[in-house]
């Protein structure tokens, strides 16, 4: 698979407010990766913020998501640098960074997601360019990761626009969790203070012309439908996790 063919694919459909599907992975194992890359989503995210996922267990998954067509993406497990390069330089094509809460955060983020000269990542041999035999293709690539920002807090909300004027930026996601929990209503969804603070980041998004993202949880097409219609672009639907719960359950 052409990664930076893939990269420019959805960014393209993401500048131009098209929907992009994509769905999460806890489970390190790349036999489970094989099969969420066959399964028709743009991207895949790893999660190495709340499954165990380690570093040197990226190649693989990525290598059985690449099977499919599907572009790999990590979410790293903290919003550091290094976190984002270590994910970069083993193949992801892209990252979304956790817990955004400044602009000038951001910029050091979206800085040392890219080689010179554009940004200040580690140029060097490494996996995603095969240990160096494809050094020069890959050079161009290092120049477009894909960069998605998680607005989890309400003081990111309070600072959204600042946020979104940071040049590189791809898209911002929801956390609905953790955006909740900072609301002092963890999961409470349907609360009209958390409706009221979705709808002032869609808001905010549509105004600056930058996509806005959330992840639906709960594999729900309706749901899926809905958040389109609201105007979410870059969305997660369901969690390899998710799928095996709801599958696994024993009939009653």
């Amino acid at each position: 698979m052409n990664r930076l063919e893939k990269v420019r694919t959805i960014r393209t459909a993401l500048q131009s407010g098209s929907p992009v599907i994509g769905s999460w992975m806890q489970i390190p194992d790349s036999n489970i990766a094989e099969i969420m890359g066959r399964a028709g989503y743009q991207w895949v995210a790893i999660d190495m913020e709340h499954g165990p996922v380690a570093v040197n267990q990226l190649p693989d998954i990525f290598r059985a998501l690449e099977l499919g067509g599907t572009l790999p993406l990590a979410r790293v497990a903290s919003p550091l640098p290094i976190n984002c390069r270590q994910a970069l330089d083993q193949g992801a094509a892209g990252v979304v960074v956790p817990m955004i809460s400044s602009a000038a955060q951001l910029q050091a983020i979206v800085n040392e997601c890219h080689w010179p000269p554009r940004g200040r990542r580690g140029v060097g041999f490494q996996r995603a360019n095969v240990f160096g035999k494809f050094f020069d293709s890959y050079t161009q690539e290092a120049q477009e990761s894909l960069v998605v920002a998680q607005i989890e807090h309400i003081d990111a909300v309070n600072d959204l626009e600042s946020i979104l004027k940071v040049e590189g930026l791809d898209a911002i996601m929801v956390g609905p969790y953790d955006l909740s929990a900072s609301l002092g209503m963890t999961g409470d969804f349907e609360n009209k203070k958390y409706k009221d603070v979705l709808s002032k980041i869609l808001e905010v998004c549509a105004k600056q012309k930058v996509s806005c993202g959330i992840h639906v949880v709960q594999p729900d097409a309706k749901m899926l439908k809905q958040r389109i219609s609201e105007g979410y672009t870059f969305i997660a639907y369901g969690v390899d996790t998710v799928f095996l719960n709801h599958s696994a359950t024993a009939p009653k």
